[in-house]
């Protein structure tokens, strides 16, 4: 969820109030599933479990051990998902935060050889916790703060460190999301926000985050007159090693080689900030298939050269009431990765000057039907997901449920499934990786297994039949690109330059 002023307290307010009550689209009575939950759903989709007990926000799978690890408005839990039809709970550490809306997962070698796993927690608005060494940290207003906790013991999560917030001469720009840009983790970009900027931050000392500089982002620029002020979203790096940016501004590209001085490559065309196709912000992107990008290919996701993006849009007068003009998700043909090209005709890193062009876009709840809502459904838009190598994309659609797309022919979205119910809110879905007998990752390949974090119901585990085979692609986990072994920070530290060059990218001195 991207936050504007004047949306802060009357999102917060829906997120905490009790959901009663449906609006039936589909004509179909609902029915009770398994959990005792009145529920309207296509006959492809169903729910196999659900682990109640937190107000889900965010979640990541590891890539190396059986673990799902989620954030909520409460706590931090680590859940087994080691038979995942049946997730059960491992450890939990309370700390309530707002929002904390994009997991991030890094996952390193120790000097003993032993992996340590830690979770990236934005503190965007407001955190309660007991820090390390018993520091209490309450009722932190205001926000702007990672906080790292450690989950290398999945039953003892713990805060290792946390970064002074605004006003003390650290973090500079909105830490709604901050994502990590290599194997390690040993740097990280936060989601931007401040001049058009994001941070980038040094966590190659886990005990001791900083701030090394800001740098401008063609996606952080303000998209009046609903989202007025500059803010970027989230990141993303693609299975080729580039970090797609998404924001107000639009969406970008950037070379994170030496990810200290990121180079953008490309971004949106005017439509990136035009209605329909972003009347809010640009919120997450997805490039399937990065490693297959060749130039003059035909868009297609086997060809990774089209980009999935959702546009989040709550804001709009009559939205929250009737959805009839809420967020979208969409694709995008990247026609082009010549970043000199690109820098040399836009080199303030402005948006709307890039060459990335909308190819569809669906409202699936509206426009394909189906499912169940809340009387007042002003959380209706499209919002986080997740590719599927058959080309299935898994979407949380808040109160409009899990929504499943078919992004096959990227100039013609349909819909392929949904799954919605009563007292719901489902923020995000992840497609259950397919794991070896040691627990690791396998490539970017994915079981028919859909997990859902939902403020409302926690986690939700759903199974989808019938999937199309998987797509010819090279591999590569369109949501994380980086593999299932942990990185090494020497390793990852060796490949980044001066942290006070990158003016050819807009950067400064942080």
């Amino acid at each position: 969820m991207a936050i504007s002023p004047r949306a802060i307290a009357a999102l917060v307010a829906l997120t905490l109030l009790p959901i009663a009550g449906f609006l039936l689209f589909s004509g179909k009575a609902p029915q009770a599933d398994a959990q005792g939950t009145p529920v309207v759903a296509s006959p492809n989709v169903t729910r196999v479990a659900n682990l109640p007990g937190t107000s889900a926000i965010a979640g990541v799978f590891s890539r190396s051990a059986p673990f799902f690890y989620v954030s909520g408005l409460e706590s931090i839990s680590v859940i087994d998902v080691s038979d995942p039809k049946a997730p059960k709970l491992a450890g939990k550490l309370a700390n309530p935060v707002f929002e904390n809306e994009a997991m991030t997962l890094g996952e390193r070698e120790g000097a003993d050889g032993k992996i340590q796993r830690f979770i990236l927690v934005g503190n965007d608005l407001a955190q309660a916790s007991v820090g390390p060494g018993g520091d209490n940290k309450t009722g932190r207003i205001g926000g702007r703060e990672l906080i790292i906790v450690d989950v290398t013991n999945p039953a003892s999560p713990r805060i290792l460190s946390r970064t002074p917030s605004t006003g003390t001469g650290s973090i500079t720009t909105s830490t709604h999301t901050v994502a990590c840009m290599n194997p390690s983790c040993s740097v990280a970009y936060t989601a931007g926000s401040t001049g058009n900027k994001f941070s980038i931050l040094d966590l190659s000392d886990l005990t001791q985050p900083r701030e090394v500089k800001t740098v401008v982002s063609p996606a952080g620029h303000a998209n009046p007159p609903e989202f007025d002020s500059p803010a970027g979203h989230h990141w993303q790096v693609d299975g080729a090693g580039l970090a797609l940016h998404a924001g107000a501004g639009g969406t970008a590209i950037f070379d994170i080689t030496d990810a200290f001085n990121p180079q953008v490559i490309n971004g949106t065309t005017a439509d990136g900030r035009k209605s329909p196709f972003n009347d809010f912000i640009h919120h997450n992107v997805q490039r399937p298939n990065a490693k297959a990008f060749g130039k003059g290919k035909a868009p297609n996701v086997t060809n990774g050269n089209v980009a999935l993006i959702t546009e989040e849009d709550y804001a709009n007068e009559g939205d929250e009431v009737v959805c009839s003009n809420a967020g979208t998700f969409q694709t995008w043909e990247v026609p082009d990765l010549d970043g000199a090209e690109y820098r040399a005709s836009n080199p303030k890193s402005e948006p709307d000057k890039g060459s990335i062009r909308v190819l569809d876009t669906i409202q699936a709840p509206q426009e394909a039907g189906g499912g169940l809502s809340t009387p007042v459904g002003g959380f209706c838009s499209a919002h986080w997901f997740d590719f599927h190598p058959s080309g299935i994309v898994a979407i949380g659609y808040y109160q409009q449920g899990l929504r499943l797309i078919d992004t096959r022919n990227a100039k013609d979205l349909k819909q392929f499934g949904f799954f919605t119910g009563g007292a719901s809110e489902v923020w995000d879905a992840y497609w259950a990786p397919q794991r070896d007998a040691k627990g690791a990752v396998l490539g970017g390949k994915k079981t028919n297994l859909v997990y859902t974090v939902d403020a409302v119901q926690g986690v939700g585990v759903f199974e989808v039949t019938n999937l199309p085979p998987d797509l010819p692609i090279s591999g590569d986990d369109s949501r994380g690109a980086f593999p299932s072994q942990p990185g090494n920070v020497a390793q990852d530290n060796a490949k980044l330059g001066s942290e006070g060059s990158g003016s050819g990218a807009g950067g400064s001195a942080g």
